[in-house]
C-alpha cells in the first residue's frame, strides 16, 4: 500500500470550515464542502482528510422520520415500558437494529443493522428541526456516502483526498461520548501493526491501530456536541495509508464478543 503525498505542512493541523449552511434534505454535500473550501484561504491539498459530522450526511440524504407516521408493534410497546422511551422511537430503533444488547430504564443499546453497537441505533433529535415530532436516522450506507463525496471531489476539483464520516458514540466502561468513524473512503481505517518491532526489537502481537476512529475523535474536538455549528473539518499533514478501507473494518465480529 502506497503512502499518500504529504502536504507542505510538516506538523499535523486541523481546522473547521466556516460558512457551512443549515443542511436540508436533498442538499449536495459536495456543493456545501466545495463552497466552504473556496471561501477558505487554505484551500484543499492532495492528502488532506475531510471529516464530516454524521448529522449533515443524514440530513442531506433525507433520513428524517416523522414520529406521527410510526406505529409501534407489540415488541416496541413492551421495550418502551422498560426503557421509558416513546414507543414510536423504540419502534424505529428496533427497525434499524439487528438485536438488543442491553435495555434498562432510560438506556437502550442495540447492534445497529450496520454492525455498530450504539445507544438508540444512532437515532438522534438534537439539532433536528421540529425535534418534538421528527428524528434523524444514520445514513443508509456511510461508507458509500464517503466514497461518493471523495469521487466527486476528485472528479470536479482534481484533488485526491480521504473522507471520514464521524458520529459520537459512548463506550463500554468509559463515561462520555467520543467521535468514531462510521464511514470512510481513501484511507485504511484500521492498520494491523502485528509483527512490527518495538524499540526493543520485540514484535508486536496484538496492536491494531484504529486510524479512522482517531481521526474522527480529533475532528470532534472542533465540531463540538451542541450549538457550535462546525460539521466539516479538514486535517492536513497526516501521512495515512491510502487504500479502499471502510468503517466496517473497525467492527469486531459477534464471535469476538468477550463480554456476553
Amino acid at each position: 500500500m502506497a503512502m499518500t503525498d504529504s502536504s507542505s505542512t510538516d506538523a499535523l493541523s486541523l481546522w473547521a470550515l466556516d460558512s457551512i449552511p443549515e443542511v436540508e434534505a436533498g442538499a449536495s454535500l459536495f456543493d456545501i464542502v466545495c463552497g466552504a473550501v473556496s471561501a477558505d484561504e487554505r484551500g484543499l491539498h492532495a492528502g488532506d482528510i475531510i471529516i464530516l459530522a454524521q448529522k449533515i450526511v443524514s440530513k442531506s440524504e433525507n433520513r428524517f422520520i416523522a414520529l406521527d407516521d410510526v406505529k409501534p408493534n407489540p415488541q416496541a410497546l413492551d421495550v418502551s415500558c422498560v426503557v421509558r422511551k416513546d414507543p414510536r422511537l423504540v419502534e424505529l430503533i428496533l427497525q434499524e437494529s439487528q438485536e438488543i444488547v442491553r435495555q434498562v430504564p432510560n438506556i437502550l443499546i442495540v447492534r445497529h443493522r450496520l454492525g455498530f453497537v450504539v445507544a438508540n441505533a444512532g437515532i438522534d433529535q438534537s439539532n433536528v428541526p421540529n425535534a418534538t415530532n421528527q428524528v434523524l436516522l444514520l445514513p443508509e450506507d456511510p461508507d458509500k456516502s464517503a466514497r461518493d463525496l471523495r469521487a466527486k471531489i476528485s472528479q470536479v476539483m482534481g484533488v485526491d483526498v480521504a473522507v471520514v464520516i464521524s458520529d459520537s458514540f459512548g463506550r463500554p466502561w468509559r463515561k462520555g461520548v467520543v467521535g468514531v468513524c462510521i464511514g470512510c473512503a481513501g484511507l485504511a481505517s484500521l492498520i494491523d501493526m502485528r509483527t512490527q518491532l518495538d524499540r526493543e526489537g520485540r514484535p508486536l502481537e496484538m496492536t491494531e491501530l484504529a486510524v479512522g476512529d482517531e481521526i474522527a475523535a480529533a475532528a470532534s474536538l472542533l465540531m463540538g456536541q451542541a450549538a457550535e455549528g462546525c460539521p466539516v473539518v479538514v486535517m492536513r499533514g497526516y501521512r495515512f495509508l491510502e487504500e479502499t478501507g471502510t468503517a466496517q473494518s473497525l467492527l469486531r465480529s459477534q464471535d469476538e464478543d468477550l463480554f456476553r
